[in-house]
Protein backbone atom coordinates (compact mmCIF):
# COMPACT_ATOMS: atom_id res chain seq x y z
CA UNK A 1 0.00 0.00 0.00
CA UNK A 2 2.80 2.46 0.86
CA UNK A 3 4.81 1.56 -2.27
CA UNK A 4 2.68 3.32 -4.50
CA UNK A 5 3.84 6.33 -3.41
CA UNK A 6 6.71 8.29 -5.59
CA UNK A 7 9.94 8.92 -3.46
CA UNK A 8 12.07 12.60 -4.46
CA UNK A 9 15.55 12.42 -4.60
CA UNK A 10 16.89 15.28 -2.21
CA UNK A 11 20.29 16.70 -3.22
CA UNK A 12 22.31 14.52 -0.42
CA UNK A 13 20.78 11.30 -2.19
CA UNK A 14 18.16 10.31 0.59
CA UNK A 15 14.93 9.51 -0.52
CA UNK A 16 11.51 10.81 0.70
CA UNK A 17 7.77 10.03 0.21
CA UNK A 18 6.11 12.86 -1.92
CA UNK A 19 3.32 12.35 0.07
CA UNK A 20 2.69 12.38 4.22
CA UNK A 21 0.61 13.42 6.87
CA UNK A 22 0.29 16.58 8.52
CA UNK A 23 -0.09 16.89 11.81
CA UNK A 24 -0.63 20.93 12.90
CA UNK A 25 -3.90 21.31 14.30
CA UNK A 26 -4.31 17.82 15.41
CA UNK A 27 -5.57 18.03 18.88
CA UNK A 28 -4.61 15.29 21.47
CA UNK A 29 -6.92 12.61 21.88
CA UNK A 30 -7.04 12.77 17.75
CA UNK A 31 -3.48 12.77 15.99
CA UNK A 32 -2.99 9.50 17.66
CA UNK A 33 -5.56 7.19 16.31
CA UNK A 34 -4.69 9.85 13.07
CA UNK A 35 -1.17 8.39 12.92
CA UNK A 36 -2.11 5.12 13.40
CA UNK A 37 -4.98 5.05 10.82
CA UNK A 38 -2.34 6.92 8.58
CA UNK A 39 -0.03 4.41 9.00
CA UNK A 40 -2.56 1.60 8.08
CA UNK A 41 -3.22 3.46 5.13
CA UNK A 42 -0.05 2.88 3.72
CA UNK A 43 1.07 6.29 4.60
CA UNK A 44 4.93 6.37 5.82
CA UNK A 45 5.88 9.94 6.45
CA UNK A 46 4.30 12.07 9.32
CA UNK A 47 5.27 15.70 9.72
CA UNK A 48 5.50 16.41 13.31
CA UNK A 49 7.06 19.52 15.34
CA UNK A 50 7.47 20.31 18.52
CA UNK A 51 5.42 24.00 18.64
CA UNK A 52 2.38 21.01 17.85
CA UNK A 53 2.68 19.58 21.41
CA UNK A 54 1.43 16.55 20.35
CA UNK A 55 4.60 14.76 19.72
CA UNK A 56 4.08 12.34 22.88
CA UNK A 57 0.85 10.97 21.15
CA UNK A 58 2.48 10.73 18.04
CA UNK A 59 5.47 8.46 19.56
CA UNK A 60 3.08 6.32 21.06
CA UNK A 61 1.35 5.90 17.93
CA UNK A 62 4.43 5.31 16.00
CA UNK A 63 5.76 2.94 18.44
CA UNK A 64 2.64 0.79 18.69
CA UNK A 65 2.49 0.31 14.80
CA UNK A 66 5.76 -0.62 15.17
CA UNK A 67 5.63 -3.45 18.09
CA UNK A 68 2.14 -4.64 15.93
CA UNK A 69 4.64 -5.23 13.07
CA UNK A 70 2.91 -3.17 10.68
CA UNK A 71 6.32 -1.19 10.20
CA UNK A 72 9.67 -1.23 11.18
CA UNK A 73 10.88 1.98 12.01
CA UNK A 74 13.28 1.77 8.86
CA UNK A 75 10.14 1.97 6.64
CA UNK A 76 8.84 5.51 8.27
CA UNK A 77 10.19 8.85 7.30
CA UNK A 78 9.41 11.25 10.26
CA UNK A 79 9.95 14.58 9.79
CA UNK A 80 9.87 17.50 13.07
CA UNK A 81 10.94 20.89 13.48
CA UNK A 82 13.07 23.26 15.17
CA UNK A 83 10.89 26.10 17.34
CA UNK A 84 12.09 29.39 17.55
CA UNK A 85 13.02 29.36 21.64
CA UNK A 86 15.96 27.06 20.16
CA UNK A 87 17.37 28.76 17.51
CA UNK A 88 21.13 29.68 20.16
CA UNK A 89 23.25 26.99 18.43
CA UNK A 90 23.73 25.28 21.55
CA UNK A 91 19.80 24.57 21.88
CA UNK A 92 19.33 23.11 18.83
CA UNK A 93 20.28 19.58 20.28
CA UNK A 94 18.41 20.36 22.70
CA UNK A 95 15.14 20.98 20.86
CA UNK A 96 15.83 18.11 18.60
CA UNK A 97 16.42 15.56 21.94
CA UNK A 98 13.32 16.82 23.13
CA UNK A 99 11.27 15.76 20.43
CA UNK A 100 13.07 12.31 19.99
CA UNK A 101 11.82 11.78 23.09
CA UNK A 102 8.44 12.51 23.04
CA UNK A 103 8.90 10.83 19.57
CA UNK A 104 10.61 7.72 20.97
CA UNK A 105 13.27 7.55 18.38
CA UNK A 106 16.87 7.55 18.22
CA UNK A 107 16.71 9.61 14.98
CA UNK A 108 15.03 11.84 13.02
CA UNK A 109 14.89 11.37 8.94
CA UNK A 110 14.59 15.24 8.66
CA UNK A 111 14.23 18.24 10.97
CA UNK A 112 13.61 21.70 9.91
CA UNK A 113 14.12 25.28 10.96
CA UNK A 114 10.73 25.95 11.23
CA UNK A 115 10.99 29.84 11.24
CA UNK A 116 13.63 31.80 10.35
CA UNK A 117 12.79 34.04 13.22
CA UNK A 118 14.42 33.51 16.95
CA UNK A 119 12.45 34.16 20.19
CA UNK A 120 14.38 34.50 23.36
CA UNK A 121 15.59 31.20 25.37
CA UNK A 122 13.80 29.37 27.74
CA UNK A 123 10.28 27.12 28.57
CA UNK A 124 7.85 29.37 27.31
CA UNK A 125 7.53 28.51 23.41
CA UNK A 126 5.85 32.16 22.85
CA UNK A 127 7.89 34.03 25.55
CA UNK A 128 5.78 37.90 25.94
CA UNK A 129 7.03 40.91 27.65
CA UNK A 130 5.02 43.14 30.56
CA UNK A 131 3.33 45.04 27.52
CA UNK A 132 2.15 41.56 26.10
CA UNK A 133 4.68 41.71 23.18
CA UNK A 134 6.69 38.84 22.03
CA UNK A 135 10.20 38.68 23.19
CA UNK A 136 12.41 38.27 20.63
CA UNK A 137 16.52 36.95 20.11
CA UNK A 138 19.36 38.38 18.41
CA UNK A 139 20.17 34.37 17.05
CA UNK A 140 20.73 35.08 13.30
CA UNK A 141 20.09 32.08 10.85
CA UNK A 142 23.46 31.07 10.01
CA UNK A 143 24.43 30.70 13.72
CA UNK A 144 21.11 28.08 14.37
CA UNK A 145 22.23 26.77 10.95
CA UNK A 146 24.97 25.58 12.25
CA UNK A 147 23.85 23.95 15.11
CA UNK A 148 21.14 22.10 12.60
CA UNK A 149 24.88 20.60 11.01
CA UNK A 150 26.09 19.68 14.16
CA UNK A 151 22.61 17.67 14.83
CA UNK A 152 23.23 15.88 11.15
CA UNK A 153 26.87 14.90 11.86
CA UNK A 154 26.20 13.11 15.14
CA UNK A 155 23.37 11.28 13.57
CA UNK A 156 20.69 12.28 14.91
CA UNK A 157 18.66 13.49 11.96
CA UNK A 158 19.53 11.86 8.48
CA UNK A 159 18.53 15.51 6.97
CA UNK A 160 18.41 19.03 7.54
CA UNK A 161 16.15 21.87 6.05
CA UNK A 162 14.13 24.81 6.53
CA UNK A 163 10.62 25.91 6.90
CA UNK A 164 8.82 29.38 5.92
CA UNK A 165 12.20 31.22 4.51
CA UNK A 166 12.33 33.51 1.62
CA UNK A 167 14.72 33.33 -1.04
CA UNK A 168 17.12 35.54 0.21
CA UNK A 169 17.79 33.89 3.33
CA UNK A 170 17.88 30.34 1.62
CA UNK A 171 20.55 31.61 -0.14
CA UNK A 172 22.30 32.67 2.72
CA UNK A 173 22.52 29.28 4.23
CA UNK A 174 23.04 28.11 0.60
CA UNK A 175 25.84 30.10 0.60
CA UNK A 176 27.56 29.37 4.07
CA UNK A 177 26.59 25.79 4.19
CA UNK A 178 28.59 22.72 4.73
CA UNK A 179 25.53 20.47 4.42
CA UNK A 180 22.59 21.95 2.40
CA UNK A 181 19.00 22.02 3.37
CA UNK A 182 17.16 19.43 1.25
CA UNK A 183 14.06 20.87 1.35
CA UNK A 184 11.87 24.61 2.26
CA UNK A 185 8.61 23.70 3.81
CA UNK A 186 6.39 26.48 2.46
CA UNK A 187 2.87 27.18 2.75
CA UNK A 188 1.89 26.45 -0.57
CA UNK A 189 -1.88 26.11 -2.67
CA UNK A 190 -4.81 27.12 -5.35
CA UNK A 191 -4.57 31.02 -3.74
CA UNK A 192 -0.58 30.78 -3.02
CA UNK A 193 1.07 29.60 -5.81
CA UNK A 194 4.23 30.63 -4.85
CA UNK A 195 5.99 30.16 -8.56
CA UNK A 196 8.81 32.25 -8.24
CA UNK A 197 10.37 30.85 -4.61
CA UNK A 198 8.99 27.25 -6.20
CA UNK A 199 11.37 28.55 -9.10
CA UNK A 200 14.21 29.79 -7.36
CA UNK A 201 14.14 26.62 -4.49
CA UNK A 202 13.98 23.89 -7.88
CA UNK A 203 17.20 26.25 -8.75
CA UNK A 204 18.88 25.56 -6.02
CA UNK A 205 18.00 21.75 -5.83
CA UNK A 206 16.17 22.56 -2.88
CA UNK A 207 12.84 20.51 -2.84
CA UNK A 208 9.58 22.26 -1.58
CA UNK A 209 7.35 20.84 0.78
CA UNK A 210 3.70 22.28 0.40
CA UNK A 211 2.27 22.68 3.54
CA UNK A 212 -1.92 23.55 4.10
CA UNK A 213 -2.13 22.61 0.50
CA UNK A 214 -6.14 22.96 1.38
CA UNK A 215 -5.86 25.88 2.57
CA UNK A 216 -6.26 25.27 6.45
CA UNK A 217 -9.92 26.27 7.26
CA UNK A 218 -9.56 25.65 10.43
CA UNK A 219 -6.77 27.77 11.35
CA UNK A 220 -7.39 29.16 14.46
CA UNK A 221 -7.68 32.97 13.20
CA UNK A 222 -10.13 32.65 10.17
CA UNK A 223 -12.60 34.74 10.02
CA UNK A 224 -15.87 34.47 9.07
CA UNK A 225 -16.76 34.60 5.09
CA UNK A 226 -13.41 34.27 4.24
CA UNK A 227 -12.84 32.17 0.79
CA UNK A 228 -12.36 28.30 1.29
CA UNK A 229 -10.33 26.60 -1.40
CA UNK A 230 -12.47 23.62 -0.67
CA UNK A 231 -15.72 25.66 -2.02
CA UNK A 232 -14.08 27.46 -5.14
CA UNK A 233 -16.23 26.95 -8.31
CA UNK A 234 -13.23 26.05 -10.99
CA UNK A 235 -11.98 23.65 -8.47
CA UNK A 236 -14.96 21.88 -7.97
CA UNK A 237 -15.65 21.84 -11.60
CA UNK A 238 -12.52 20.34 -12.20
CA UNK A 239 -12.60 17.79 -9.40
CA UNK A 240 -16.29 16.43 -11.07
CA UNK A 241 -14.41 15.98 -14.22
CA UNK A 242 -12.06 13.39 -12.76
CA UNK A 243 -14.48 12.03 -10.02
CA UNK A 244 -12.69 12.97 -7.41
CA UNK A 245 -12.95 15.52 -4.56
CA UNK A 246 -11.87 18.56 -4.33
CA UNK A 247 -9.34 18.02 -1.72
CA UNK A 248 -7.53 15.68 -3.84
CA UNK A 249 -7.05 17.93 -7.22
CA UNK A 250 -5.37 20.40 -4.58
CA UNK A 251 -3.35 17.56 -3.26
CA UNK A 252 -2.51 16.20 -6.48
CA UNK A 253 -1.93 20.08 -7.70
CA UNK A 254 1.10 20.09 -5.84
CA UNK A 255 2.56 16.43 -6.85
CA UNK A 256 2.20 17.42 -10.13
CA UNK A 257 4.04 20.58 -9.65
CA UNK A 258 7.12 18.83 -8.33
CA UNK A 259 6.44 19.38 -4.45
CA UNK A 260 6.11 17.43 -1.25
CA UNK A 261 2.76 17.71 0.20
CA UNK A 262 1.40 16.64 3.56
CA UNK A 263 -2.41 17.41 4.02
CA UNK A 264 -3.82 17.05 7.60
CA UNK A 265 -6.81 15.19 8.51
CA UNK A 266 -7.76 13.16 11.72
CA UNK A 267 -10.76 11.64 9.89
CA UNK A 268 -10.17 8.24 8.78
CA UNK A 269 -12.13 8.57 6.04
CA UNK A 270 -10.19 11.35 5.00
CA UNK A 271 -6.60 9.91 5.42
CA UNK A 272 -7.27 6.93 3.14
CA UNK A 273 -9.31 9.35 0.10
CA UNK A 274 -6.34 12.19 0.44
CA UNK A 275 -4.22 9.10 -0.21
CA UNK A 276 -6.01 8.26 -3.04
CA UNK A 277 -4.03 10.73 -5.70
CA UNK A 278 -1.71 8.47 -7.26
CA UNK A 279 -4.45 6.98 -9.98
CA UNK A 280 -4.83 9.73 -12.17
CA UNK A 281 -2.83 13.12 -13.64
CA UNK A 282 -3.97 16.54 -14.34
CA UNK A 283 -4.46 17.74 -17.67
CA UNK A 284 -1.90 21.04 -18.46
CA UNK A 285 -5.08 22.62 -18.98
CA UNK A 286 -6.29 22.09 -15.62
CA UNK A 287 -3.17 22.74 -14.18
CA UNK A 288 -3.20 26.56 -15.91
CA UNK A 289 -6.69 26.75 -14.97
CA UNK A 290 -5.65 26.03 -11.32
CA UNK A 291 -2.52 28.47 -11.28
CA UNK A 292 -4.84 31.01 -12.78
CA UNK A 293 -6.62 30.99 -9.09
CA UNK A 294 -3.58 32.40 -7.59
CA UNK A 295 -4.56 35.16 -4.97
CA UNK A 296 -1.10 35.28 -3.25
CA UNK A 297 -3.90 35.06 0.17
CA UNK A 298 -1.20 33.78 2.52
CA UNK A 299 -3.30 32.15 5.43
CA UNK A 300 -0.24 31.89 7.83
CA UNK A 301 1.34 34.91 7.70
CA UNK A 302 2.50 34.72 11.40
CA UNK A 303 1.58 38.76 11.03
CA UNK A 304 2.51 39.38 14.75
CA UNK A 305 6.58 39.21 14.28
CA UNK A 306 6.45 42.03 11.08
CA UNK A 307 8.64 43.56 13.64
CA UNK A 308 11.48 40.99 13.56
CA UNK A 309 14.85 41.57 11.68
CA UNK A 310 14.52 38.19 9.88
CA UNK A 311 10.44 38.24 9.66
CA UNK A 312 10.66 36.02 6.02
CA UNK A 313 7.10 37.84 4.63
CA UNK A 314 8.63 41.56 4.29
CA UNK A 315 8.36 43.60 1.52
CA UNK A 316 12.46 43.85 1.13
CA UNK A 317 12.19 40.12 0.59
CA UNK A 318 8.70 39.28 -1.14
CA UNK A 319 9.80 35.89 -2.44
Amino acid sequence: MASEIPLVTFNNGQKYPVFGLGTWKSKPGLVGQAVKDAIDAGYRHIDCALVYQNEKEIGEAIASKIQEGVVKREDLYITSKLWNTFHRPDMVQVGLKKTLTDLQLDYLDLYLIHWPQAYKDGEDLFPMDADSKRIYSDHGILDTWKGMEAVAKKGLTKSIGVSNFNSNQLETILNAADIKPVTNQIEVHPYLTQKKLRDFCKSKGVVVTAYSPLGSPDRPWAKPGEPTIMDDPKLKEIAQKYNKSTAQIAIRYQIENGNIVIPKSVTKSRIIENKQVFDFKLSSEDIKAIDSLNKNERFCAMEWDKSHKDFPFSAEFPV
